[in-house]
């Protein structure tokens, strides 16, 4: 089944905008809650980033299992060469960001010994012990692959844009939702 599909499963597609519309709210908000006065709306902020970095790594695993279950749609035919290869080195590099960005973030957090709460309902347990040298190295390296998955984010929508409105191919609409 793999490679018979013309367009991702319904699951696949559901996963996809989900993760999408975190991350979304996740770049942003990391952008700004450093930047922010302390308090209770600074706190709020840090709560949802936090909330919704786990989110992000609970789709991704699940976003992965679907993906060998279901499995994708061949390639676009009117791909060349390039952009073949190029879609696959970011959807690979969108995978591994969304997995370890949250990961080395929840470490990080850890580290500096505060607590990842999940939207309010209970807290994810540390995963390492409080140490400030750990959550110093750690903390350029969340950021970095923050930045490098916001980047890619926009790689990848603009390029699924291009396809839409340019080339007129089936890209896009192979990952838009639909009653499939």
């Amino acid at each position: 089944m793999t490679q018979q599909r013309l367009t991702y499963a319904s699951a696949s597609k559901w996963l996809h905008w989900t993760t999408a519309a975190c991350i979304l709210f996740i770049i942003p908000a990391g952008l700004i809650m450093d930047r922010m006065p302390e308090g209770p709306l600074q706190d709020r902020i840090y709560d949802l980033h936090r909330s919704f970095g786990a989110l992000v790594l609970t789709l991704t695993a699940i976003r992965f299992t679907v993906r060998r279950w279901l499995g994708v749609p061949a390639p676009e035919a009117s791909l060349t060469k390039f952009e073949r290869i190029a879609s696959v080195a970011v959807h690979h590099m969108l995978y591994v960001l969304l997995f370890v960005t949250p990961l080395i973030g929840w470490a990080m957090v850890s580290a500096y010994g505060a607590q990842v709460p999940v939207f309010g309902l209970f807290f994810l347990p540390p995963i390492l012990a409080e140490n400030k040298a750990v959550y110093d190295f750690l903390s350029p390296i969340h950021h970095a692959l923050a930045y490098t998955m916001g980047t890619l984010v926009l790689v990848h929508a603009g390029a699924a844009l291009q396809h839409h409105f340019i080339k007129h191919d089936n890209v896009l609409r192979r990952m838009w939702p639909s009653k499939n």
